[in-house]
């Protein structure tokens, strides 16, 4: 893995590229949302991880990460997500808090330290919103799930993961029981892009979730029953 040399805030940006997608070029205006800064910002720091050899830029396309990016995005995701695990697991941070907090470890981890702390866990897969923790090498099992605003009505599909950050949007899902290993049934989607109705673990009470919100829950289609 890469020495951890490089600043906080390269180490997000990264990350964020990562947890977007997984290979495919990443728009300046979706980062520039996903880290709440402005698209001039993310062009500067883009600029910059290009001249280290991190990111490629392809003009009016968008930008991706290089195989050197990608190995120091899947370090501090491999970081992020294993704290994750044991502050839920051992401290008993509620489900919401977890990604913020968690964030604010993850900078600050010498490498033997993420070792251990993947030993002292028992070596986990996944993080407590169900997506996939990278090997000490960079390698991880993908998600084979949709998104649910892909989800076609009448189906009841599995929750596997939320790749959501914002505590908000946490909250909003947690509240909902929009949670891995909870079965979703799509009852009616509204026209012009309007939100989805679903019933969650055979809930009679139906609940609502905006196609944009919905794209952050990643689901297995046709569950095990």
């Amino acid at each position: 893995m890469i020495a951890q040399h490089l600043s906080e805030s390269t180490e997000m940006y990264l990350k964020a590229m990562a947890e977007i997608s997984d290979h495919d070029m990443v728009a300046i205006a979706r980062l520039a949302e996903r880290l709440g800064v402005t698209p001039v910002s993310v062009n500067e720091m883009m600029r910059r991880l290009s001249e280290q050899g991190l990111v490629r830029h392809t003009p009016y396309k968008g930008v991706a990460l290089t195989v050197k990016g990608r190995e120091v995005a899947c370090n501090v995701v491999r970081r992020q997500r294993l704290w994750e695990c044991f502050l839920y697991e051992h401290l008993k941070i509620g489900w919401v808090q977890l990604y913020e907090l968690a964030c604010s470890l993850e900078h600050a981890t010498a490498p033997q330290v993420t070792e251990a702390l993947d030993v002292f866990l028992g070596y986990p897969k996944t993080c407590p919103r169900g997506n996939p923790i990278p090997a000490a090498d960079g390698s991880f099992a993908p998600l084979n799930g949709i998104p649910l605003n892909t989800v076609a009505v009448g189906e009841t599909v599995r929750v596997l993961a939320v790749n959501a950050t914002a505590a908000d949007v946490l909250k909003y899902l947690f509240e909902r029981k929009l949670l891995p290993g909870y079965q979703v049934k799509v009852v009616e989607a509204a026209p012009l892009q309007g939100p989805l109705t679903l019933r969650v673990n055979g809930d009679e009470k139906e609940v609502a979730l905006g196609l944009s919100m919905a794209e952050f829950v990643i689901v297995e289609e046709n569950p095990t029953q």
